[in-house]
């Protein structure tokens, strides 16, 4: 199942029918967002006497406000109630909502139409946990990348139809050639694609309740306390959801001074917002799928970093593509390309937008695949809550920065400065994003990796995996080839190496030492190794002691028997082989070569069948290690 694309599961009833019901949403969503926000700043609304400006950040920060309010309630409900049904009666609301604000568009009632975005925040609360939840309930572990990709890039594609169907509808020549007002072409469009979201949602297919005995606590701030703390229970869980709220900070902070950005600094009409919208969204729709083949149908947490340093990259950039207004103005998306340094803000909004689907991406299908399933629709719904938390602040911070006098491209800057900062925080707490990123690096650009076995290895409990040891990235190319995180046992003098103390300590690896050496080292590194044992986690030595020299494997050590008596669990053998020869083994002498060799060299790793505790003996694992590697030094 693993090898397959995931554009299949477009085609079949268990997913196809909900992800075009949530396209339709998200899709009307920015229909009415986008035309609204554009009438507010090209046709100079006020509203309370706010401008164009304020008002942006208004409207986004109603749309968000409900999810604060209302997702511990509607997580409870996606949890104790059957999927499909809450899916369709979501969708009936929107039907309603839709002609009321085709409604306040034909009266040009502009606070009411901000009443209308805040009951459409409302409804989007209800349908965030459904969406999230139900994936994992319908696809297997290798597919949730995949399905996630979709849906990701599939709202991005929403978005980009949302804006510009938007903009279409209250431009000039649309209306004018159907002799009606922009704005009851725009309330037309809000209806059709809420009726046609109600049809497809009837075709979703049941998904039974996971907690049909909860009680619905209706006190939405205890209840908001209470899905908090179950978020907490799995560390890598809350930390992906804190990683997940900034990526909603950053994004929000960026594309809501699109349209004011287009205005004040390029000097552009709507069909330039439009456009810049959409290479966001092109970006992050690109960048979703392709996290599917960058991870290999896994759960690729190394993606994560690597999406982290780009936002702030071309943020930086964003900046200095256009730090200063535009003197001439440009009336259609031609003229403003023609002219100079615009190709460049596109190109920097569309890599964003790629970057943020390789952040996002494996963050939302890490928390699907750790969370307790009976809690998962309030995680997710506690994840909503943090969202909506950073994006109001994302727009309060806004609002802040501009009245204080700074530019929206000095805003860009700031954003930027503020992602390296959390981002370094996020990944402190959290190092098993580093330490996979290094194992992403390592095993994409040096080494193409041919793992086979990997399965061998169990998808939880504990178990101590032996392997040969090649070169100093060995442990590295493992922890690239295994979805477990893995501890690994090495000689304590490689492990306090300056540069590399710094990423072994954060990989949570054990030093150890001879007796001959240092006892205490030693003694401390078995007691270590247990520990691991026992919370459940892989533990992976190499039984040769070092690294080879001469490319054959040496004589296992008995340590790994030891380890088995004290804590019986099984042991999985693994054989690297093509490594010998390569820069970072020891072949003609010293660690690393002063020429590079081998390097994007096929490494196949090989995983055997795991031997039971009471059968393990240092003889017959090396036995098993050397008829793995076969041939292949």
């Amino acid at each position: 199942m693993s090898g397959s694309s995931q554009f299949r599961l477009l085609g079949q009833r268990r997913f196809a029918p909900f992800f075009a019901t949530q396209f339709l949403g998200a899709l009307n969503d920015n229909i009415f967002r986008n035309g609204l926000v554009i009438l507010i700043t090209f046709q100079g609304v006020l509203v309370a006497g706010m401008d164009h400006t304020q008002l942006a950040n208004v409207a986004a920060g109603l749309f968000i406000l409900p999810f604060f309010l209302f997702s511990a309630i509607a997580g409870q409900l996606a949890d104790k109630y059957e999927k499909s049904m809450l899916i369709r009666r979501i969708k009936m609301v929107e039907i309603g909502l839709m002609l009321f604000a085709a409604t306040a568009l034909v009266t040009e009632s502009y606070p009411l139409l901000l009443l209308v975005l805040f009951m459409m925040g409302c409804q989007s609360t209800m349908f965030g946990p459904v969406k999230y939840a139900y994936l994992p309930q319908k696809l297997a572990d290798d597919e949730l990348v995949g399905g996630n990709a979709l849906v990701e890039s599939g709202t991005y594609i929403a978005i980009i139809l949302g804006l510009i169907i938007g903009g279409i509808a209250v431009a000039d020549p649309l209306s004018g050639s159907l002799g009606t007002s922009k704005q009851t072409v725009l309330g037309a469009c809000l209806v059709t694609v809420a009726v046609f979201g109600y049809l497809t949602s009837r075709l979703v297919p049941k998904t039974p309740a996971v907690d049909p005995q909860l009680r619905i606590n209706w006190n939405a701030w205890q209840e908001t306390w209470h899905i908090v703390n179950y978020a907490r229970e799995e560390r890598s869980v809350f930390l992906s959801i804190l990683g997940i709220s900034w990526f909603w900070f950053f994004g929000s902070a960026m594309t809501i001074q699109i349209p004011a950005y287009t205005l004040d600094i390029l000097n552009g009409d709507e069909t330039v917002t439009t456009a810049l919208l959409a290479a966001f969204a092109i970006g992050v729709g690109a960048g979703s799928l392709l996290c599917e083949r960058m991870s290999g149908h896994r759960i690729e947490l190394g993606l994560v970093p690597f999406g982290s340093i780009g936002l702030s990259l071309f943020a930086v950039d964003l900046y200095f593509a256009q730090p200063q207004s535009a003197g001439v103005a440009v009336s259609s998306v031609a003229e403003f390309l023609a002219r100079e340094g615009s190709l460049r803000v596109m190109m920097d909004l569309t890599l964003l937008g790629a970057f943020g689907g390789f952040y996002s991406v494996p963050l939302y299908a890490l928390i699907q695949k750790r969370s307790r399933r009976e809690h998962l629709s309030r995680i997710i719904a506690a994840n909503n809550i943090l969202n909506s938390i950073l994006m109001v602040t994302a727009a309060i911070l806004s609002v802040i920065v501009l009245n204080a006098g700074f530019s929206i491209p000095e805003l860009f800057l700031i954003i930027a400065a503020l992602n390296v900062l959390v981002a370094a925080y996020i990944f402190t707490l959290l190092p098993e994003f580093l330490m996979r990123f290094l194992a992403w690096l390592v095993t994409s650009f040096v080494y193409r990796l041919r793992p086979t076995g990997v399965d061998n290895i169990p998808a939880e409990g504990p178990v101590v995996v032996v392997c040969n040891h090649v070169s100093y990235m060995d442990p590295v190319i493992l922890m690239g080839s295994v979805r477990r995180p893995m501890r690994f046992v090495m000689w304590y003098k490689i492990f306090q190496m300056p540069f590399l103390k710094f990423i072994f300590r954060n990989a949570k690896a054990i030093p150890i030492a001879s007796a001959r050496d240092d006892k205490e080292i030693m003694d401390e590194a078995f007691e270590k190794v247990d520990a691991e044992l026992a919370a459940g986690n892989v533990v992976c030595i190499f039984p040769e002691g070092g690294i080879t020299r001469d490319g054959e494997i040496q004589r296992f050590r008995p340590g790994i028997e030891k380890i088995i008596q004290r804590r019986p669990v099984p042991v999985v053998p693994a054989a690297l082989g093509r490594l010998w020869g390569s820069w970072f083994s020891r072949r003609q002498g010293g660690g690393v070569r002063k020429l590079p060799g081998r390097l994007f060299a096929r490494v196949p790793i090989s995983f055997g069948e795991p031997v039971a505790p009471q059968e393990v003996s240092a003889e017959k694992l090396e036995l098993l290690v050397r008829t793995l590697r076969g041939n292949l030094r």
